[in-house]
Order: C-alpha cells, then sequence, then structure tokens
C-alpha cells in the first residue's frame, strides 16, 4: 500500500491545520522543523499567502506541484515562477472580503472620531470638560478613495456609502462600477479625505502610496490600509504623521510583520491593529475548508477549485 501524501505547513503561524491535514489522511511535515523530513517526498505546501517563498526553497523540494495558500493573497508567491516549473497555485477566493471591509471601517470611525484616543484619556484619568468643545468633522459627505476595487473595496465602499460619504476608487484596469473611476492613484488620493488601500499586492505596487500620494491626501487626511504593508512606503508615511503632513493613518497590515512598538512608539495620530482584518470566527474555516479542497483535488487528478487567476 503507498503512503499517504506528504503535505508541508509553511510558517508555525498555520500549525493548527495539522489536525485538519491529518484527518484528511495527509501526512504533515513543518518548515520550522525539517530535520528528518523527506523533502524529496513534498508534493504540496500549505501556506500563507504574504509570506515569502523562495525560489531557492522550492528548489529544495523537487516532487513539489501545489502551492496551497489558506489566505486569498499570495503576494508571497511567484506564481508566473511557479508555473514554469510545473507548481500550481491556490487560494482562498474573496472569502474574508466582507469582514475585511467591516475592520476597514472600524479603522475609519476609530481614527476619524479619536475613539482609541478617548479611550486612552479616559482610562488615564485626563478627562476635561473643554476636550469636547473641539470636536472633529463627522462622516457624512466626506469622500473616500479607495484604491483597489474587489471584493474588499466593493464592499468597503458599499459601507462607507450607507454612511453617506461619497466613494470614488483607482486601479490599473477600468471596470464597470457605479462609483467613478480616478484617472490615477495620485489624482484619487487628492481628492479624497480617507484614502483605503484594498487592492491585491504584486510586484507593480509596491510603495505605490508613496511621498507623494501620502502629501496629497494631507494633513487632515487618513490613509487606512488593510490590502499589504508593501504597498505603503511606510517610512515615508511616518515621516509625513511626524511632521504634520499627513493627519491620520489606521493600519492592519505592515512590512514587515509583525512590526516592533518601538516603531510606532512616537507616531502620533494612528490606530494599529495586528494583521487581524480577515480573521473571523466567520471566515477562517471557510478559508481553510477551500484549502482543503483544493489539496484534495489535487491530490485526485481533478480540476483545482481556486487557482490563482492569471
Amino acid at each position: 500500500m503507498s503512503q499517504a501524501p506528504l503535505v508541508l505547513i509553511s510558517h508555525e503561524m498555520l500549525k493548527p491545520m495539522q489536525a485538519a491535514l491529518e484527518g484528511q489522511g495527509y501526512r504533515v511535515a513543518g518548515r520550522w522543523a525539517m530535520e528528518g523530513v523527506e523533502v524529496g517526498e513534498i508534493r504540496a505546501i500549505v501556506h500563507a499567502g504574504e509570506i515569502a517563498l523562495t525560489p531557492e526553497f522550492l528548489e529544495s523540494l523537487p516532487a513539489l506541484k501545489l502551492i496551497a495558500c489558506v489566505s486569498v493573497g499570495y503576494d508571497g508567491v511567484d506564481v508566473a515562477w511557479c508555473r514554469a516549473r510545473g507548481i500550481e497555485v491556490t487560494h482562498a477566493d474573496g472569502l474574508n472580503a466582507e469582514d475585511v471591509a467591516d475592520h476597514a471601517v472600524g479603522l475609519i470611525i476609530a481614527s476619524w472620531r479619536n475613539i482609541v484616543a478617548g479611550d486612552q484619556i479616559v482610562r488615564a484619568g485626563k478627562w476635561r470638560n473643554d476636550d469636547r468643545m473641539g470636536p472633529r468633522p463627522g462622516l457624512k459627505g466626506r469622500k473616500v478613495g479607495i484604491m483597489g476595487l474587489g471584493h474588499i473595496g466593493q464592499a468597503v465602499a458599499t459601507r462607507v456609502e450607507a454612511f453617506g460619504m461619497q466613494v470614488s476608487w483607482w486601479g490599473p484596469r477600468p471596470k464597470e462600477s457605479r462609483w467613478p473611476r480616478a484617472e490615477s492613484l495620485l489624482a484619487l488620493a487628492a481628492d479624497s479625505d480617507i484614502l483605503v488601500v484594498a487592492c491585491r499586492a504584486d510586484a507593480s505596487n509596491r510603495k505605490a502610496v508613496d511621498a507623494e500620494v501620502i502629501a496629497a491626501v494631507g494633513p487632515r487626511g487618513l490613509i487606512v490600509n488593510v490590502a499589504r504593508g508593501s504597498i505603503i512606503d511606510e517610512d515615508a508615511l511616518i515621516a509625513a504623521l511626524k511632521d504634520g503632513r499627513l493627519g491620520r493613518a489606521a493600519l492592519d497590515v505592515f512590512s514587515p510583520e509583525p512590526t516592533s512598538a518601538e516603531r510606532w512608539a512616537d507616531v502620533p495620530g494612528t490606530v494599529l491593529t495586528p494583521h487581524t482584518a480577515g480573521s473571523t470566527v466567520d471566515s477562517v474555516p471557510k478559508m481553510v475548508a477551500q484549502c482543503l479542497e483544493n489539496l484534495a483535488a489535487f491530490f485526485a487528478g481533478k480540476p483545482l477549485v481556486t487557482p490563482v487567476p492569471d
């Protein structure tokens, strides 16, 4: 009788998947404990798509034919390189978009309305009555620009529109939408009170939100990132926040991750969360299940359920 297929888990954050994989009949190895693993038998990797898989590492796995990303994103995988070598790549197709959009709106409200800062004031015993006499503007009527109008971007647009905000967007490829598309990312930023980064990360948009785009959002504006840290020039963002050229930033993603507390200790106007936008008890089981479906299809010689798009 032939041995069960050997599957490699690429990162310790995915270690809780081991029981599910073994329950499906796979042998499982972890990249963090490779001693004694027969690397020549590894045919599939279960992966968190934002983490880099280098060609050098992949070349060390001669039987590898599938990288199954539990995540929606797959920016840590060079898909073209993999396909040229007969390695397929799958991902979770839009399964956590609603949850990520909820988190994006939460970041907008928390930052724009000083909710986090207000909580800290109350807890520190620094509540003063005159604090109430210098309120910020409300959200109704503000302009929200969305970078990327995929599943997440559309879900964000629908939510902020319900708040009475004006929506526009930009992406490199036109598409039919009830919301207007800006001529460029810079034009979108210049016309937005709030810029939400919600696009898929790839080599073409690395640090696309650069110093010029950040300055265009301006000293009264807010930048929200629920996509990938690589899309924003983080050093330029921090510099702009410190010298007042950008009003606020609310971030769920960073470059690299985990980011250090020291990096943000003296940066004003920030609301920060640890890459949890898409991690809910609703979406994570669906993402895991879809990854298992892709593995089952692969080992059965059937078409993959959610291959990454061309």
